[in-house]
């Protein structure tokens, strides 16, 4: 699958930040978020940096999202995002479950946008993200995040966006959020 165009990415992310913060009262921030990373989450914002790509800027949102309303929802998650390492077996394995069903709630946001046209790239995407972060805390090695890119993975179902109330949390300023 070719990648969306930027175009395509720009109005997509306006339809999704518009339901996040209409629906669920979650302001999308654009600002410099500090350096390496690209986007934050305190439970009540989401952040992403200024000097983004579309199609990146639309993944951040969406799967910042996804963890926002994990953060809301189940403390487990909570935990597996802040959690500083190491990271064994056991604790990759649950963060893989939350990476993924971050991504399964960003499907379910684009569904509820009117979005269904990008269901094989956000599936490729998550897992593009996963692989990424499961070699960085195994190896401790960071490669170029689209040096993980696969194409054709199975789709991700949607997850259904559960009722919160957002509360703040931390951020990566507080501490580590994954």
């Amino acid at each position: 699958m070719t990648p969306p165009s930027p175009q395509r990415c720009a109005a997509v992310f306006a339809q999704v930040e518009r339901v996040i913060e209409e629906r669920w009262g979650v302001p999308v921030r654009i600002r410099d978020v500090p350096h390496p990373f690209t986007g934050d989450l305190d439970g009540t914002e989401i952040h992403l940096d200024y000097d983004l790509e579309a199609e990146d800027s639309l993944f951040i949102v969406v799967h910042l999202f996804g963890h926002t309303v994990q953060w809301n929802t189940d403390p487990e998650a909570r935990a597996i995002g802040m959690h500083p390492g190491p990271w064994d077996d056991a604790t990759l394995a649950r963060l893989r479950a939350y990476e993924t069903d971050a991504c399964r709630l960003s499907m379910q946001l684009f569904h509820d946008a009117g979005v269904h046209d990008l269901d094989q790239w956000l599936s490729d995407f998550a897992a593009c993200d996963y692989a990424y972060l499961e070699h960085l805390f195994r190896t401790g090695e960071k490669r170029p995040f689209r040096s993980f890119w696969t194409a054709g993975h199975p789709h991700l179902t949607p997850l259904a966006i559960p009722a919160f109330a957002p509360q703040r949390w931390t951020t990566r300023a507080d501490g580590v959020v994954v």
